[in-house]
């Protein structure tokens, strides 16, 4: 049995996925949907009978899908996951999942009644190290957290206006929240300040801050605070590192860093995240087994809902409790 897959959105995203489903073994990429009939023809020649689309609609009018994965911008859900969901097809989603809390519920209301199979692109779930830190927290007592998403401000212009994006604590900054309520529990409270330090006032249409830190408070009794910024033009990083009775970890994109006292210890990063999660979904596509996807549509949901608490919390300077 040969899955039939289509792809919205052709950026970077899109590709990148396209180009791994490509390589697996009974897999068909079938159909590219762009913002314009050009851009996903374009995408479409580079797979061996694949079609080029302008809107989920005639794609899914053309196509038997098996499942469709979605790579749009922030501000772009909405009409492709309902289409989806009106079909019964299921999708993997790329976060974060909307620019506002009231279509992601409503998507999930959809994706609930029926039954529909998901996974959003919290691939950080699918890193040996995230598997590595939660084994270990099994036996430690997590105390408190710190994360960061610190570096520069993307090319594109919708990621520059709140409306687009929802801001780099939403766009970005989700996936190391996500990191957090995956290792160390959910989050009962937060409170956020931002600030617009310097990217407005060197490039045109910023009104994203450019700077935050988050207070969060979680349900088991931990703290953490997550901070970000886009004005660095060099020294990004992103991680979580997690305080516990027993000294650090450490989380990264390149692995794990256990420091304990007299010893430390690394795990790295060997297989691709992004290939495990795909592993996963196409999995519960053929088999209805939906135990390997880390994160359910649902699940996302709850760290979509702290990003956009931290946003409302930034902007009436109170506390938001969940």
């Amino acid at each position: 049995m040969t899955l039939q897959i289509g792809i919205v959105g052709t950026g970077w995203f899109g590709m990148m996925h396209a180009e791994k489903l490509a390589k697996l073994a009974g897999i068909k990429v079938a159909g590219f949907v762009a913002t314009s009939q050009q851009k996903a023809d374009l995408a479409a020649q580079r797979f061996d009978g694949a079609r080029g689309y302008e809107s989920i609609h005639h794609m899914l009018d053309d196509r038997k899908l098996d499942a469709v994965y979605i790579c749009v911008p922030p501000f772009a859900h909405g009409e492709i996951e309902h289409a989806l969901i009106e079909r019964g097809i299921p999708f993997l989603v790329e976060k974060p999942i909307g620019v506002d809390e009231q279509l992601p519920t409503a998507i999930l209301q959809g994706i609930e009644e029926k039954k529909i199979i998901t996974s959003v692109g919290y691939h950080f779930r699918y890193m040996d190290g995230t598997d590595r830190a939660r084994e270990l927290l099994r036996d430690r007592t997590a105390l408190m957290a710190l994360g960061y998403w610190m570096g520069s401000m993307p090319g594109v212009s919708w990621w520059r206006k709140m409306e687009g994006s929802g801001g780099q604590f939403v766009e970005q900054t989700t996936h190391i929240v996500d990191l957090l309520r995956y290792t160390v529990g959910e989050v009962s409270e937060v409170y956020a300040a931002y600030g617009d330090r310097y990217m407005s006032s060197v490039e045109e249409g910023v009104s994203v801050p450019d700077v935050g830190t988050v207070t969060l408070k979680l349900a088991g009794g931990a703290v953490a605070t997550i901070s970000n910024t886009c004005a660095i033009p060099a020294g990004d990083r992103a991680g979580l590192h997690i305080y516990t009775n027993k000294g650090v970890l450490e989380l990264a994109h390149g692995g794990l860093i256990d420091t304990e006292a007299g010893r430390r210890t690394e795990y790295a990063n060997d297989s691709d995240p992004y290939e495990r999660e795909n592993e996963a979904f196409l999995h519960a596509v053929k088999t209805g087994d939906t135990s390997r996807i880390r994160s359910s549509y649902a699940d996302a949901v709850l760290t979509h809902r702290v990003t956009i608490a931290a946003n409302e919390s930034a902007r009436t300077g109170l506390p938001v409790k969940l």
